[in-house]
Order: C-alpha cells, then sequence, then structure tokens
C-alpha cells in the first residue's frame, strides 16, 4: 500500500465509517480524518464503490452508526470492522420513525 493515498475520508476520530475517496478492492486501505487525527488503515472486506462507506469499528445490531460524531443511523444486522456500510446492513436515522 502506498502510504501517500488516501482511500477513505472520516470526519472524526470516533466515528464508526468513512466515506471512499474512489472505487475499493478488498484489502489494507487507509483513512484520514478531517479533524487532524492520525491517519489509519483498515482491512476492506469487501469491494467498495466510491462515495459508499466501511465500517471504522464492530457495529452490534441495533447499535448507532455515526459520522461527523452524530448518529446517521441504527445498524440492522452486525457489522465488522472493514464491512462495507450501506443500506443493507443500516436503517437511516432520517427514517427510524417510518414504518419498516
Amino acid at each position: 500500500m502506498n502510504t501517500t493515498t488516501v482511500d477513505f475520508l472520516a470526519h472524526d476520530a470516533g466515528d464508526a465509517v468513512a466515506v471512499a475517496v474512489r472505487d475499493i478492492e478488498p484489502g489494507e486501505v487507509s483513512v484520514a480524518f478531517l479533524d487532524g487525527s492520525p491517519s489509519v488503515t483498515v482491512a476492506a472486506r469487501h469491494p467498495i464503490p466510491l462515495g459508499h462507506k466501511v465500517a471504522l469499528a464492530n457495529v452490534a445490531s441495533g447499535d448507532k452508526v455515526t459520522e461527523y460524531s452524530l448518529p446517521i443511523g441504527l445498524a440492522t444486522q452486525d457489522i465488522t470492522k472493514g464491512d462495507y456500510v450501506h443500506t443493507h446492513n443500516v436503517r437511516s436515522a432520517r427514517w427510524q420513525n417510518s414504518v419498516a
């Protein structure tokens, strides 16, 4: 891996997800933080398209998924660090009071 290449951006070091800045294949990827926190690496477990999210931490089913240090949704199944995070495993916080 080229350590000068950023694969994902996250807003805050405590966020559960980061956004892909290009199409990603499984393997070791770099994550940079807009809050100035040190970059980290994560093992992406799945292909992740540009603009979609990777899990930076394990999230249990029913727990909040955070981005921008705010809850953006609820995990609808267990999510493992490195998983592709999208509508198949997260229900948007915007719609959490609507009928499933």
